[in-house]
């Protein structure tokens, strides 16, 4: 696979979380557990991915191995999604099809950038939050992003997210009437996401390329890979 690091930047964490039970078998980041409940968050499993995945990249905060710790005013996030939390959606519109009152909690949650506020708020993070999405090369595309906001010298480090739910009835038929002229490329046979922290590189490090092939992680693949070539990788 193609580098997709500019060689000023290096992956000083990482983790990766796949589709739990049968669906993980073999791949890196399997867990034979659920994921953890996330207070204010409720009914679809996007969320409580992101911070799984987080937390298992940047350590518990407060804790010794905390990598945002001091670092907070200098952290910026970036999520990247091609379908959303499209669980939450389905819910939104199914209880206001059947006349039901609008769960605030939903509302909430249907905001991507909500779980990083739930982050920022656990690690003190107060740096940039951008939420990105697109058709195929979002990998790529969520780099660049990170890229661009390493540029700033009041930034250190970046924490990118990659995370997709399992496809449902609705994504489906998107993709089926996007595919054409606008593909949303590959996507995980199963929930999944991958966290990177990226800081400038220093002398010595060496550029991480993408390896290894997981079709089963659709485009988070490219990330899989330098989740396995950082210094620090986290796969249960």
């Amino acid at each position: 696979m193609p580098t997709l690091l500019e060689p000023s930047y290096a992956v000083v964490a990482a983790a990766c979380r796949a589709p739990w039970g049968a669906a993980a078998e073999g791949l890196p980041g399997a867990a034979p557990v659920e994921l953890p409940n996330v207070a204010g968050f409720v009914t679809s499993r996007f969320s409580p991915l992101v911070v799984a995945v987080a937390e298992a990249c940047l350590g518990e905060p407060g804790s010794g191995r905390d990598l945002v710790a001091g670092r907070g005013e200098r952290t910026a996030m970036v999520l990247a999604t091609a379908g959303g939390d499209h669980t939450t959606t389905d819910v939104a519109t199914q209880r206001m099809v059947a006349g039901q009152v609008h769960s605030p909690l939903l509302f909430f949650q249907s905001v991507t950038t909500s779980v990083l506020g739930h982050l920022a708020k656990r690690y003190g993070i107060t740096g940039p939050i951008s939420c990105v999405s697109a058709g195929a090369g979002l990998a790529p595309e969520a780099l660049r992003v990170a890229d661009i906001l390493l540029d700033d010298e009041e930034l250190d480090q970046v924490l990118l997210v990659g995370v997709e739910l399992a496809a449902n009835e609705r994504v489906d038929w998107v993709q089926g009437r996007l595919d054409g002229a606008y593909p949303l490329g590959p996507l995980p046979r199963g929930d999944a996401a991958v966290a990177l922290l990226l800081r400038r590189a220093e002398a010595g490090d060496t550029t991480p390329s993408s390896v290894g092939d997981w079709p089963e992680y659709g485009w988070l693949a490219p990330l899989v890979g330098l989740c396995a070539l950082s210094t620090n990788p986290t796969t249960p």
